[in-house]
């Protein structure tokens, strides 16, 4: 039970899922703040948690000779560093599996019904025959739903609060904006999936598109985010103006570290926009004047337009997350 507990926190690779916590959080959040954070937003958590883990063992098991390729250090990928067998993770899918789904009864329903959704895409995202990771528009739009779209709603649906037609624009607002992101993933990994022949939209389409239909996933999505949230504009537009200059320097960068320095400081500066609406939320709900909220989203903007920009200039000192 240790030992699957060890693999579990190793197979929650941290830094998605913060960002899929964030959804989460965004969609309890929208549009009046929480008012605590309950039972049922933790259970929301532990299920969410629980089949991101049953996803990435079951893509584990499916990519492994993919992995030795992309990932051959990685320690997030036990498998591929020999820290745990194929059966370790047969056994841990299936726990977190039964962990997501436990946890989600008690919420109703719905919420119910949104956990099995993102375990049967996780599945479907790997698994032969359906394989959704080797379409190549499919698999993109897939982890936009399984990543953004599934954690929104069930942070709606913790806080038992109503649908309206401005999530539809919020959460939509979200989901283009994780796609902007999602799809330079292939970058990182185009070495292995060349190798194994998964046509991703880089390796069909070539760098220039793949940047194109990133710029246009930013573009929308800072757009309709401004018109769900008017008070955010400026903060908004500033932050996609970081994004999209790193997008430009990706487009001119020769391929290998350079790439991955302007795809990590991109990123950067999304998970920055996120905390900042996050933030604004929380604050409104919780009363807050509109002048508390707007220092504190300038004190966002500070925090992770500083350390950005220190970065852009000395590219030399970024550490990547992932060193392959």
């Amino acid at each position: 039970m240790t030992q699957t507990a060890v693999l579990f926190a190793r197979m929650l690779r941290y830094r998605v899922a913060a960002m899929i916590w964030l959804f989460l959080l965004l969609g309890a959040a929208h549009p009046a703040g929480i008012d605590a954070f309950s039972p049922a937003l933790a259970l929301a958590t532990l299920a969410l948690a629980a089949s991101y883990v049953a996803a990435t063992s079951v893509n584990d098991l499916a990519d492994e000779q993919i992995d030795l390729v992309n990932h051959p250090r990685d320690s997030g990928r036990p498998l591929v560093s020999g820290d745990a067998t194929r059966g370790e993770l047969r056994r841990l899918h299936l726990v977190a599996t039964a962990v997501a789904l436990v946890a989600a009864v008690p919420l109703g329903g719905l919420p119910l019904a949104l956990v099995a959704l993102s375990l049967g895409i996780g599945v479907a995202y790997s698994v032969r025959p359906i394989a959704l990771s080797y379409r190549t528009w499919l698999a993109p739009l897939v982890l936009s739903v399984a990543y953004v779209a599934i954690p929104y709603a069930l942070g709606a649906e913790a806080t038992g609060r109503e649908w309206g037609r401005a999530d539809l624009v919020h959460g939509g607002a979200l989901l283009c904006l994780f796609l902007a992101r999602i799809v330079l993933k292939d970058f990182r990994d185009r070495v292995g999936d060349r190798l194994y022949g998964r046509p991703t939209l880089l390796l069909r389409f070539g760098k220039r598109a793949t940047c194109a239909v990133s710029a246009g996933s930013l573009a929308l999505g800072g757009a309709l985010l401004c018109v769900a949230m008017p008070p955010l504009a400026l903060f908004v537009a500033a932050f996609a103006a970081a994004i999209g200059w790193m997008l430009l320097r990706l487009l001119r960068a020769p391929e290998g570290r350079e790439e991955q320095v302007a795809i990590g400081l991109g990123a950067r500066m999304g998970n920055g926009l996120l905390v900042g609406v996050l933030v604004w939320l929380l604050l409104a709900g919780a009363g807050a004047p509109g002048g508390q909220r707007l220092f504190a989203l300038l004190l966002v903007g500070a925090a992770f337009g500083a350390g950005f920009f220190a970065l852009a200039r000395r590219p030399a000192d970024v550490v990547l997350g992932y060193k392959g």
